[in-house]
């Protein structure tokens, strides 16, 4: 076996082939777009108006789009200009496309600057969601009906990314920078009991008198209870209590304590209603702490949809407007 032999009898080194579609983004868009205008519009002068750009930028364009394609797309005079048989076939080629990209172009700019419209995904706690926010969908739909909403109740904090979530509503404290957190009231929380538990046990006078009433407990979809939190002396004083029954749903809290079964720490929006019939009657309201907040979130102002903004408008003012603050009804020393 000759070496030439040898070295033939082995794969065959592939050549380079050019990429067709990097051959065709070598193109100048701008020059298929400035020849698209002079085209649609009958010369390079009314191309350029309509383009916002000179004439001169528009020659240049469609010149360099003529030597990266080694044509002639034009026959130019002085009165007129008209497209070459190579021009013509280009266009009835490449038009479509342009005209495709322009009305994507234009929808996006609607989304934002148009009539409402598309689908909103949004998320909210179990108990705000279902108390505050489900209720105000139906207005918001008849205002705006061609949006659309997706209401994902979770306590868990929110992932805008991964869930895809356009707006949420948290509560609490705000602590992640990179989000845009609007409030919309104070986050009020009182501990609370029903009438029949207050003829049956007292009430407690102190933080430390709670470790002798029977108290029911908040837990989280991620498995952790909800801290009950008291100022004290000017001070943040955190209290996890040994309940005798724990829920993972609000509401459920609320009928539990309702029904006599024990005390509770709930958020203000949950229990306003039924402070002000007497059904419950608030507990150490003097020491209810005043750092917490419900806030409407989303991830950037910038290049935001019209949807969100009359969303985001909507719901500030509707909640604002709601009777949901009630502390300062019940401030006096329990």
């Amino acid at each position: 076996m000759t070496p030439s032999t040898a070295l033939s009898s082995g794969p065959t080194p592939l050549t380079p082939r050019a990429d067709p579609l990097a051959s065709s983004f070598a193109t100048s868009y701008a020059g298929v777009v400035a020849f698209i205008a002079v085209v649609t519009e009958g010369s390079f002068a009314r191309a350029a108006d309509r383009l916002g750009i000179g004439r001169s930028a528009v020659s240049r364009s469609v010149q360099k789009l003529e030597d990266q394609l080694n044509v002639r797309l034009f026959l130019r005079t002085t009165r007129s200009t008209t497209l070459t048989s190579e021009g013509d076939l280009f266009y009835a080629n490449c038009h479509t496309g342009v005209a495709r990209i322009v009305q994507a172009v234009e929808e996006m700019r609607d989304l934002r600057q148009g009539p409402p419209r598309g689908r909103l995904r949004i998320s909210a706690g179990v108990g705000f969601g279902r108390k505050v926010v489900a209720p105000l969908l139906g207005e918001f739909r008849a205002a705006y009906p061609d949006v659309s909403i997706d209401l994902l109740l979770d306590d868990r904090p929110t992932d805008f990314i991964s869930d895809r979530v356009d707006i949420a509503f948290r509560n609490g404290r705000m602590e992640d920078a990179q989000i845009i957190a609007k409030q919309l009231i104070p986050m009020q929380m009182l501990v609370c009991a029903s009438r029949g538990y207050q003829k049956a046990h007292g009430l407690p006078e102190t933080v430390e008198d709670l470790v002798h009433h029977p108290c029911i407990n908040f837990r989280f979809s991620s498995g952790r209870i909800f801290e009950w939190e008291f100022k004290v002396d000017g001070q943040l004083r955190k209290f996890l209590p040994q309940a005798s029954v724990s829920y993972n749903d609000p509401e459920l809290v609320l009928q539990a304590v309702l029904d006599g079964h024990g005390i509770a720490q709930m958020a203000g929006y949950m229990i306003c209603d039924s402070l002000r019939s007497g059904a419950l009657i608030p507990c150490l309201a003097r020491h209810a702490p005043d750092d917490r907040g419900h806030y409407i979130c989303y991830l950037s102002r910038q290049h935001m949809p019209s949807r969100m903004r009359v969303f985001i408008d909507f719901m500030t003012t509707r909640i604002r407007a709601s009777d949901l603050q009630c502390l300062t009804d019940f401030s006096r020393p329990t």
